[in-house]
């Protein structure tokens, strides 16, 4: 909401009248900073507008570069803190933290500020996007995070669990959400909640690493879980046998999908929850790690009008941010696709999304079967486990429309090898494969302490690359620091091996050729291996040659 003192002030300077800033204020009123709609306006010059206020109340206007400015730096001030005051901590220069803002009524509240800080504060002048940027970078704290969050329930609770609900202490519900605000808070893919004999523990897996994060008294287990096991449905009172669930929360104003999993142990029953936030999502296909060369023929392989296209990989790879990238890349109008999933993990606007449920027999192959009746375009099916499966996704891409899937294999030529394991005939195999690629996700390397590594020569020669080449290509490592939990990762990457079914290659299939000569033919016609592509990923400094040995086999 705009004060009625910082109209007068934009007003004054003529850039914007009095109507203009009561319609920003009422249409944005729900924002914290309704003046960050002032720069659309068409006579608002901020730059002008904010050498006019610092000159008129004895200001310095600094010119910032938001992305030089650390984020540790930026959070030091709680958000809700930055909403009151409308500053934001940017420097520090001799025990004197030097604050920004955008709004030069922000000095009257200095005092509050230096006494809530325990430091002596500057106020400096920057231009209102420049502020917005900052603003948009300062991180919410897990107790904020926990105050926001919001359950969201889309049934009513049965009478049995309100009870066990009710006695369920405060303590234990507060701690509850603080793990689920923590996990978010960190980056976390997948919180995991374990009672052992003597110790009860969480532990978070973050980058692909699980991390010991909390110990709780082991006499709080049972509540912990069963507050767990209320909030994504799952039955209380069974605990012999293993369940899945979901639950759904608002956290900082985003909506989460939790994938919650129990299973019976020795000492009671470990719960792990995968966290799915869509905004984390990337569906752009630029971005998924692809070199230039493969994204164009992976492109092009599922662009065909009929054919399939199979992702390989572990669990965990990326497998699904690739199927649902290449669906949204196809997403058109005139376009039906559909999906059977095991589960359904985003919601994809546009696409027909069916989750698989085997306790009332629809499986894949019931669900391919009904996709088949329903004048489908594209179809993706989550996975192709068995025969059964395998012969109707080729059958489907034989008859005019383009299918999706994954299988678990090592590469993607053993893919092909993995088909024909199925019993599925070659030539069906070669008629109707269009395109592989296999995946793996490489840690990256943390941008706050990264240090280049001396003599990386050698190593990159071990690892295949050519002595000239490998004297001209730089390796790096981090050192670990508290931004990165002094892991030295921070975030991951993809790797891709992108395997394009050729007239050749066919062949190959079609003589029985083994899956190691399938692989020499690809990589004779430019296929780049995980090795190749992981190495490529060391020589721009976005990951170790630790990380490119154990996410790819050796070529």
């Amino acid at each position: 909401m705009i004060s009625e003192d910082f109209m007068t002030l934009v007003s004054g300077t003529g850039m914007a009248t009095q109507k203009e800033l009561k319609i920003i204020d009422v249409t944005h009123k729900k924002h914290p900073f309704a003046e960050f709609f002032l720069t659309a306006l068409e006579n608002f010059d901020e730059n002008r507008f904010m050498h006019l206020m610092a000159e008129a109340h004895d200001y310095t206007l600094m010119k910032l570069n938001v992305s030089e400015i650390p984020i540790e730096r930026l959070s030091m001030f709680q958000k809700r803190l930055v909403e009151r005051y409308r500053v934001i901590p940017v420097n520090e220069v001799e025990n004197k933290i030097i604050l920004t803002s955008f709004d030069p009524l922000a000095k009257n509240q200095l005092k509050d500020i230096s006494d809530l800080l325990d430091k002596t504060c500057e106020i400096v002048l920057c231009n209102i996007s420049t502020w917005e940027s900052l603003f948009n970078k300062v991180k919410i704290s897990v107790k904020e995070l926990v105050d926001t969050l919001e359950e969201v329930n889309t049934d009513e609770v049965e009478e049995s669990e309100k009870q066990i609900l009710d006695n369920i202490t405060g303590d234990v519900v507060s701690l509850v959400n603080h793990i689920l605000g923590d996990a978010y808070y960190r980056g976390a893919s997948d919180i995991h909640i374990e009672p052992y004999e003597k110790k009860f523990r969480v532990r978070f897996r973050i980058d692909g690493t699980l991390f010991e994060i909390s110990t709780p008294p082991k006499s709080l287990a049972l509540a912990i879980i069963s507050r767990f096991k209320i909030m994504s449905k799952l039955d209380i009172s069974e605990k012999r046998l293993p369940q899945d669930g979901r639950m759904k929360l608002v956290m900082g104003g985003s909506p989460i999908d939790y994938r919650v999993s129990s299973i019976p142990t020795l000492f009671g029953e470990k719960v792990v929850l995968r966290l799915l936030d869509s905004t984390n999502l990337e569906l752009d296909m630029t971005k998924l790690g692809f070199t230039a060369p493969q994204l164009k023929v992976f492109k092009d392989g599922i662009k065909k009008p009929f054919g399939m296209a199979l992702v390989t990989g572990p669990t965990g790879s990326g497998k699904t941010t690739t199927l649902y990238s290449s669906l949204m890349e196809l997403n058109i109008e005139g376009t039906n696709i559909s999906t059977a999933e095991d589960p359904c993990e985003f919601n994809l606007e546009g696409i027909n999304q069916v989750n698989v449920r085997k306790d009332i027999g629809l499986d894949f192959a019931r669900a391919l079967k009904s996709f088949l009746r329903q004048d489908p375009d594209i179809i993706m099916v989550g996975e192709i486990r068995d025969t059964e499966v395998g012969e109707m996704a080729v059958e489907a891409a034989l008859t005019g429309h383009f299918v999706f899937s994954t299988l678990h294999t090592n590469d993607a030529p053993s893919t092909i090898t993995r088909l024909l394991n199925l019993g599925i005939e070659p030539f069906l195999v070669t008629s109707s494969l269009s395109i592989v690629t296999a995946q793996r996700l490489c840690k990256r390397i943390c941008e706050k302490c990264k240090e280049e590594v001396k003599d990386a020569d050698k190593e990159f020669v071990s690892l295949g690359m050519h002595p000239t080449s490998a004297k001209k290509v730089k390796a790096y490592i981090g050192k670990g620091c508290h931004h990165c939990n002094e892991t030295g990762y921070k975030g991951r990457v993809a790797i891709h091996e992108v395997l394009e079914m050729s007239r050749a290659i066919k062949e190959l299939v079609l003589d029985g050729a083994s899956s190691d000569e399938i692989k020499e033919m690809a990589i004779y016609e430019g296929m780049r291996t995980l090795r190749m592509s992981a190495l490529i990923k060391v020589a721009q400094g976005v990951t170790t040659l630790e990380q490119a040995v154990l996410n790819s086999s050796a070529d």
